[in-house]
């Protein structure tokens, strides 16, 4: 038989899996991302053999890329907060504060325990920076009413770090081309950090308003047609994300950015809720082909190679970089001890660190350290997915249920003060 069409079958039989066995897989101790990595190892040359396809950096960037570009718009969409700083707190201290420490605690580990020049430190830092914005739908908010603290911050950081990473990308891969700091670190300040974040944002605002605006006059005289209206959304990614690249801003900010201004913007809550189901849907599909893209990489001797390297950076950024520096910026919020703590263990990595991955191999990242580099991402990435997939479930399920034991402890003491 054809090897194309037996990839389909096999595609085609996990598509049904998990979809007609989604009431189970959610009971479980177990992530769709964890499904889709193990059929991905199977589909390799370790297991059947179906995937041989050994991309090129190109390839993999322009992959995660898209992935990436959906599900930025739908963190975007489901922002239901005022654009004021007390609502955002969790946001910038996960953003402004915890970010930046985590780049440079990974940076220190790898450069005083592996060797690493401070250069390529600061650019493994960088790329395992993002935390996730599609693996992380478990823990992110699920529709736009939902108010709840902890998602509302995992969905948001999801949402602006995987562009805001990107400036300290820059500033690694300058510092693997020149060492000498002074002669870029002026054109960095000056381009990668304050005119890029600047432009991104702008261009969010103008895009997706001009785009909304356009919809609506267009609306007035003929009418959409339901089944195309939803790609309404698609096309305001796609001008968003290269409007903004051409101005040089970073684009996945201003697709995020896009995605709040679309949700403020559209008063027609059947519109919003239409265009977030459109690129949840979208998100998980593409979200199928990424995992098992990333299942048919993983090689053995590589891995066995770089292993104690990569479980070592792993390792210190699940369990000891991200928990402690959840736990020290929540420092005077208002968060119970557990959700403090879930704020430190979903620090989800995915796709935004093969991204960044990517476009830092295709950006002169090479040679023994390149494979270095890439190697410890992909076996972070690996066991963050195994990790957190397995926990997502009965962590999320104890942190709702803390949730309702609350809501009736208070319930509780309002009726005893009436």
């Amino acid at each position: 038989m054809d090897i194309y069409i037996l990839k389909l079958l096999v595609i085609g039989l996990l598509l049904l899996f998990v979809t007609l066995g989604s009431g189970w897989i959610s009971r479980l101790p177990l992530s769709y991302a964890l499904i889709y990595l193990l059929v991905g190892i199977f589909l390799s040359p370790y297991g059947l053999n179906l995937i041989q396809l050994r991309p090129e950096a190109e390839f993999l960037e322009r992959v995660a890329e898209f992935v990436v570009l959906i599900s930025l718009f739908s963190c975007g969409l489901k922002m239901n907060r005022p654009l004021k700083a007390w609502a955002w707190n969790s946001t910038i201290r996960l953003i402004g504060l915890l970010m930046p420490m985590t780049i440079f605690a990974v940076a220190a580990i790898a450069h005083f325990l592996l060797g690493f020049d401070w250069g390529a430190a600061i650019l493994l830092g960088a790329i395992l920076a993002p935390t996730d914005p599609v693996l992380a739908s478990e823990v992110q908010i699920s529709h736009p009413d939902d108010k709840d603290e902890l998602r509302f911050g995992l969905t948001s950081e999801g949402g602006l770090n995987d562009a805001l990473a990107f400036p300290f990308v820059y500033f690694g891969l300058y510092w693997l081309k020149d060492d000498h700091w002074q002669n870029w670190f002026t054109q960095w300040v000056a381009v990668d950090v304050i005119w890029a974040i600047a432009a991104g944002f702008f261009m969010g605002i103008i895009v997706a308003r001009a785009v909304v605006w356009l919809d609506k006059q267009t609306q007035r005289f003929i009418s959409v047609d339901n089944l195309m209206e939803d790609f309404v959304a698609l096309s305001l990614i796609l001008l968003t994300y290269s409007l903004t690249e051409v101005v040089n801003g970073y684009g996945f900010l201003a697709v995020f950015v896009a995605g709040v201004v679309a949700q403020k913007t559209y008063h027609d809550p059947e519109k919003k809720f239409s265009q977030l189901e459109f690129t949840e849907t979208l998100e998980k599909l593409l979200e199928v082909g990424t995992i098992l893209l990333l299942g048919s990489l993983l090689r053995i001797e590589p891995i066995l190679r770089f292993l104690p390297q990569g479980l070592l950076v792993a390792g210190a950024l699940i369990f000891l970089i991200r928990p402690l520096g959840a736990w020290i910026i929540t420092i005077g919020e208002h968060h119970s001890p557990l959700r403090r703590l879930l704020f430190g263990w979903f620090g989800i990595r995915g796709v935004g660190s093969l991204y960044y991955l990517a476009y830092a191999l295709g950006s002169g990242l090479k040679g023994e350290i390149g494979e270095q580099i890439a190697w410890i991402t992909f076996i972070t990435v690996m066991v963050s997915v195994i990790l957190h997939g397995v926990t997502s479930t009965p962590l999320m399920n104890r942190y709702e249920h803390h949730l309702e034991r609350r809501r009736k402890s208070a319930i509780a003491s309002s009726s005893e003060a009436v």
